[in-house]
Formats: structure tokens, sequence, C-alpha cells
């Protein structure tokens, strides 16, 4: 029996890709960078906020990423103001996270999104009332694809590994399932193409969210 369900946030709940462009093109921009593409910030998502940002002044020329520590201080900075612009949540998420609440499964967020942000965008999206745990990136605990965080939800939440399902749209999320000894499900609409999904090792793959109700 599934007691929870975990979910990733950028990709996998939210539709965030418009927010962390503009922020990373805000950042270029005050570097004197030259901007990326949309599809590549999709591309360099899903590993946190400082690959992100290494993929993404690489691109755009500083080829060493020598000043990755200033662009870390200006998106700091820039995302934390704008961590939920133009930020939907994907058609038919409200009403999964509805449903699974009436059945009495636990909700949670696993992010390497820094936690603030992570918070600030799931609060406002959703509201406050809707997950029990939310956990983005931060000191002390390491990112995806380690299973760290899935385990301290779990322990918060209390529930077992076997009564968890955890969702996410990338291969940093199969694998970090994976380590957490978690049955994963991988999402279609996300940041990554069902392609590139099964390359990955996806084991279970849905098209529609309100599929994952048939695997509870």
């Amino acid at each position: 029996m599934i007691k929870a369900c975990i979910f990733d946030l950028d990709g996998t709940l939210t539709d965030t890709i418009e927010s962390l462009t503009y922020s990373v093109g805000e950042t270029l921009k005050e570097m004197g960078l030259p901007p990326i593409t949309k599809e590549q910030c999709q591309s360099f998502v899903g590993n946190g906020a400082r690959v992100l940002l290494d993929k993404s002044i690489r691109a755009a020329g500083d080829s060493e990423a020598l000043r990755l520590e200033e662009a870390m201080e200006i998106y700091g900075r820039i995302f934390d103001e704008n961590c939920t612009y133009h930020v939907t949540p994907y058609e038919g998420i409200t009403a999964l996270l509805k449903e699974l609440k009436e059945r009495g499964v636990k909700l949670a967020v696993l992010s390497n999104k820094p936690h603030r942000q992570t918070v600030k965008v799931a609060e406002e999206i959703f509201g406050r009332e809707v997950f029990d745990a939310v956990q983005g990136q931060q000191e002390g605990m390491r990112r995806k694809p380690s299973p760290e965080g899935i385990s301290a939800i779990l322990e918060r939440l209390g529930a077992a590994k076997e009564e968890c399902l955890y969702v996410g749209d990338s291969e940093v999320d199969i694998a970090t399932g994976q380590n957490a000894m978690t049955r994963t499900v991988s999402v279609a609409w996300g940041f990554r193409t069902e392609e590139e999904l099964k390359a990955a090792g996806a084991a279970c793959l849905i098209d529609r969210p309100k599929e994952l109700l048939k695997l509870l």
C-alpha cells in the first residue's frame, strides 16, 4: 500500500522553465555574457543551481567556468526575486494532488532547487496546506541523486521506502529513486523526452498525472 508520494518540483509538478531561463539570462546579462537558449537551459536543469550556472556560463563563453562564484552570487539574488516568474502547475497536477490527499496519501516535494526557493514555489503555487514536507537543496544534505533527501522525508512522514512512490522527470530522479530503493515513476511531460528517460532506465513512465492513481 502506498502511504506517501514524493515529487520532484521543476518539470514534474510545475513548469518553471520560464523562471529559470529568465533568471539565467539576467545573470548572464549582468556579467556581460551572451544569453543561452531556453532549450539549453532546460537541458542544464536537474542537478541544482551550481551545475546549472556552471553549464550556462560555459555555454555563454566562459569555457573554464572561471566566473562561477560570481555567477552564483548574481543568480542567487535574481532567482530569489523571480523564482515564481510565469510558473504554473502542469495540467492535471492540482487535481491529482487533491485526489491523493483525499485518499490519505502523504505528499512531499524533493528538489535540487535551493531550499528557500523550493518552499516559495511550492507554497505560492499550491498553498501551504498541500504538502506534508518540502525539501530543497541546502547545507548538510547531499543533493539528488543522493538518497538522503528521500530518507529524511520518509522519516518525517512515518513511511517506509516500500510504501513510497518517488515521481520525477529526469535521469537524476531515476537515479535518486534507484539509490533510495523506492518505486520510481517518470513523467513524460517534463524537461526530458520519453526517449531520454527510457535511455536513463525509466522503469515506469506515465503520460498524464491521473495515471499515477493507478499505481497506488
